[in-house]
């Protein structure tokens, strides 16, 4: 017999599903097929061909910020995902981490978001140690926006600093200039370890032709000024002169292939397992109204290995689900938002998402064991926030939530945040938002990140609004407050949306919940590279 209930669910996330897809190839376009076509007509791949050529065939790989800058800066044409592609792969069986300048959008030229998500590409290859390529092609500092990219900390001047941090630790950086390298911009290369260059596409100089002319009176070609001959034979600014971006990627894998290996971290693996049931009962079990409860257990199991799951305190705390298990064969210790309503020790009701005071002290105590058996934490998002009302405040709620907070924020293995659904508020902080570090934090099509509820924001702001109107002596109008009620949540849902937060880069990518155990499995390995350090928790009250 058909479950019409866990039919309209499944149909709700396929259709989610297939919206986020719709988005996506379009963001593969880049700038339009026409400037692709123009790529090609130079000789050129694309960023997406190039790193397709460069990563081994058939072997996972994911995509860090596809969604960055994602209708964001219209009034400039846009810029597909942020005018820079990044893919953690492998090269020769070598886990890495490609930054990729896409010359389709603005010829590769640098807006605010571009500068945050190759910053975003440094921290992910710092932390874990990965090799890191870049692929320039790149016309530098897209000038209109100068001001928004270029002085501040975490600014375009940040890059260079990491290019030397990364060199100073010892974890390599390729550079393949394969198209324009301007001004500031043709640092990035040459501060990385190795520099490979390609004849007749690829320039790097401080300022090109027209620039030279302007400042000193020069007129020079920028092949003389900067092409690769000149660095390859004249200046020794590269180290390879390539032909074509095919040896030159080529290349590129050779000198992957001869790398040393770290000391690991030693994280647990046996051999993988799939989850429990058919991938696709995850469509099932999560509600079409993210509103109402469901069975946080089941959906976890769709997740772990062979579903299984040993639950540390499993009747106490019971708001807050807390678990070891495996995913593709890692030992993980899970960190859950439990949806179903149930029962404390005393038979009173808790609400599912919601974290009590009891779930909070759980958690704080598993992810203190976590860190002390080196096992890495997985959080999966479905919380409204932490329980408010004279019972939570009396029973201590901001002094446990500071204890699992603190916790969190001082935990040293490595940490991956999974938003299945609501992320609002300290719910958020709690469960390794994008501020306490996760070595990756992806959403779901179904996330929603935001200090509440589009409803209970409304319903906050309007009235706000009326008492100021009130206190102005104006006469109450319920047309006029149910008109601003509604126009204050439409504004607010649409900024609680994963597409926001993607573009923000808030969180890494908008992922199909399917690919959730790859997105760890390959996160985990990414941190194995790392040794880790014993957590100090600092002080937390009891």
């Amino acid at each position: 017999m058909v479950n019409i209930e866990l039919e309209k669910n499944a149909d709700a996330m396929r259709l989610a599903i297939s919206g986020m897809n719709r988005h996506l190839n379009k963001i593969q376009e880049g700038g339009g097929k026409k400037r692709m076509e123009k790529l090609h007509a130079e000789g050129k791949m694309t960023a997406r061909e190039r790193i397709d050529y460069l990563l081994d065939d058939n072997c996972p790989r994911i995509e860090v910020g596809a969604f960055a800058g994602h209708e964001m800066y219209a009034e400039h044409g846009g810029c597909p995902a942020g005018g820079v592609v990044v893919m953690i792969g492998y090269v020769r069986g070598r886990q890495c981490i490609v930054v990729a300048n896409d010359a389709t959008v603005k010829a590769g030229a640098w807006f605010p978001i571009t500068g945050k998500k190759n910053l975003r590409a440094q921290e992910i290859a710092m932390e874990n140690r990965l090799p890191i390529i870049y692929l320039v092609d790149s016309a530098g500092v897209y000038l209109p926006m100068q001001d928004e990219i270029f002085p501040d900390k975490e600014h375009f001047g940040r890059i260079f600093r990491n290019n030397a941090r990364l060199s100073s630790a010892g974890i390599p950086q390729i550079a393949a200039i394969m198209g324009a390298c301007v001004a500031g911009g043709a640092y990035l290369p040459i501060m990385s370890d190795e520099a490979l260059i390609v004849e007749r596409t690829g320039s790097v100089f401080l300022a090109g032709p027209y620039l030279v002319k302007a400042a000193i009176g020069e007129e020079v070609d920028k092949e003389t000024l900067g092409g690769a001959s000149t660095h390859s034979e004249i200046s020794g600014v590269t180290d390879y002169k390539m032909p074509d971006d095919k040896t030159c990627l080529d290349t590129i894998k050779d000198l992957i292939d001869k790398f040393g290996r770290f000391e690991n971290a030693g994280f647990d693996r046996v051999e993988p397992k799939p989850a429990f049931g058919n991938p696709e009962d995850i469509f099932e079990i999560y509600p079409e109204n993210g509103a109402k409860p469901y069975s946080s257990i089941e959906m976890l199991r769709r997740i772990v290995d062979g579903g299984e799951l040993t639950q540390y305190k499993e009747h106490y705390g019971k708001s807050i689900i807390t678990a070891y298990a495996r995913i593709d064969g890692w030992a993980v210790g899970i960190v859950a938002n439990n949806r179903q309503v149930v029962k404390n020790a005393k038979g009173e009701i808790q609400f599912g998402g919601v974290i009590y005071s009891d779930s909070a002290d759980k958690a704080t105590r598993f992810i203190l064991n976590c860190n002390q058996k080196k096992i890495p934490l997985v959080f999966m998002h479905d919380v409204t926030g932490f329980m408010v009302g004279t019972r939570s405040e009396h029973g201590g709620i901001i002094k446990d939530g500071a204890k699992m907070v603190n916790a969190v924020a001082n935990s040293t293995v490595p940490k991956f945040s999974i938003v299945m659904g609501n992320s609002y508020g300290a719910g958020n902080y709690a469960m390794c938002g994008k501020a306490y570090d996760p070595r990756l934090i992806v959403a779901w099509p179904t996330a929603k990140i935001a200090v509440m509820g589009g409803e209970q924001a409304a319903k906050v702001l309007t009235q706000i609004q009326m008492q100021s109107l009130k206190d102005k002596g104006e006469a109450n109008d319920p047309a006029a407050e149910r008109t601003l009620f509604e126009q204050i949540k439409a504004r607010y849902e649409s900024q609680t949306t994963p597409y926001y937060a993607a573009a923000r880069l808030w969180v890494d990518a908008i992922i199909d919940p399917r690919d959730t155990r790859q997105w760890i499995s390959m996160g985990i390995e990414a941190a194995n590279n790392a040794p880790v350090e014993k957590m100090n928790v600092g002080v937390i009250q009891s």
